[in-house]
């Protein structure tokens, strides 16, 4: 509901009616733009995806991003099960052209911004036309959403000399040098967070380990930090006359004020969310979602898809997201 009320975006809520109704009635909806979608059936955070999405045709994950493909809603956000999220949004919305598998991307903070990092999950064994894939569709996205004009894509690896890397960053190499990218090389761990690349391409096992890795350092960065300033007067009064910069820096880590990570190579928009994200996760979560709906990114990365795989570019499996579905978050 902070998503309407801060940034007007018009919310349809998918789940059992009776339930959802019954939240919001303890709080103040009034004037906001909300509408209730009844499903029946529940995907549970264990339940396989591929079971879910077939089995459980009126879970809220697949009935909102039947909502989509119907042109009801233009993006799909869930912090339900992220492989069932994954699943339905491939099933109902399909592949884009020229894409064989989507890929789960994630913000990550630097020194002068963020990165995006891609796959962060989605594919733990990948071949070189996938991580191919995955550059050009993150690419197109931090043009258009995150505002850069020629973004610096990099490959995750050992080390930054050619020599390095495994038989799979090594063709990947190869391949991404003869596309339409600003392509820099290898790029190291220690890269992501310091504003040396844009995009940061690697599989999924890798993706999956970095994001969490950053994760669980930023917490317990910022426990370290509070048991130090709880370990004297000293400090305390340090702290105080530093507050400002301590509560910026705590925002920057943050993983709330990334909201979520976008489902990229879908036909429409899906934000994956983290299971315990807080109310201002979700809420930057629908914000994120309903930009990139509204630039229209999709269409771009699909012209970018042609222009990068000419000869390869293969009809989706099936029509893409309608063009005039209406401007709703599905959450």
């Amino acid at each position: 509901m902070a998503a309407a009320r801060e940034f007007g975006v018009p919310l349809t809520l998918v789940g059992d009616r009776e339930r959802v109704e019954a939240e919001l009635a303890r709080h103040d909806c009034t004037g906001l733009d909300i509408e209730i979608w009844h499903a029946s059936e529940v995907v549970g955070m264990h339940d396989s995806a591929s079971d879910a999405v077939r089995k459980k045709k009126d879970s809220s994950i697949r009935v909102a991003f039947e909502l989509v493909k119907g042109g009801e809603a233009a993006a799909v956000v869930s912090a339900g099960n992220s492989g069932a999220t994954m699943a339905a949004g491939m099933f109902v919305l399909k592949r884009m052209r020229g894409i064989d598998r989507p890929a789960i991307a994630q913000l990550l903070p630097t020194l002068t911004g963020s990165t995006l990092v891609l796959d962060v999950g989605g594919n733990v064994d990948c071949k070189p036309d996938h991580l191919v894939q995955f550059a050009v569709m993150g690419e197109v996205y931090a043009r258009f959403v995150m505002g850069l004009q020629s973004p610096r894509v990099g490959i995750l690896s050992n080390g930054e000399e050619a020599s390095k890397g495994n038989e799979l960053t090594r063709e990947t190499s190869a391949l991404l040098r003869e596309k339409p990218l600003n392509y820099i090389g290898y790029v190291e761990g220690r890269d992501v967070f310091n504003g040396s690349v844009d995009v940061v391409v690697c599989d999924g096992f890798v993706g999956n380990v970095v994001l969490k890795l950053s994760e669980g350092l930023a917490e317990t960065v910022g426990k370290m930090l509070k048991a130090e300033i709880k370990s004297s007067l000293l400090s305390q009064i340090g702290y105080l006359l530093c507050r400002k910069a301590f509560n910026n820096f705590r925002k920057t880590v943050d993983y709330a004020e990334y909201g979520g990570a976008p489902l990229l190579g879908i036909n429409g928009v899906g934000m994956i969310c983290h299971g315990g994200s807080n109310p201002k996760a979700i809420k930057n979560a629908i914000r994120f979602a309903y930009d990139y709906a509204l630039k229209g990114v999709n269409s771009r990365m699909a012209e970018k898809l042609d222009e990068s795989f000419p000869k390869s570019v293969r009809e989706s499996e099936a029509n893409e997201a309608p063009a005039d579905a209406k401007e709703r978050v599905v959450s």
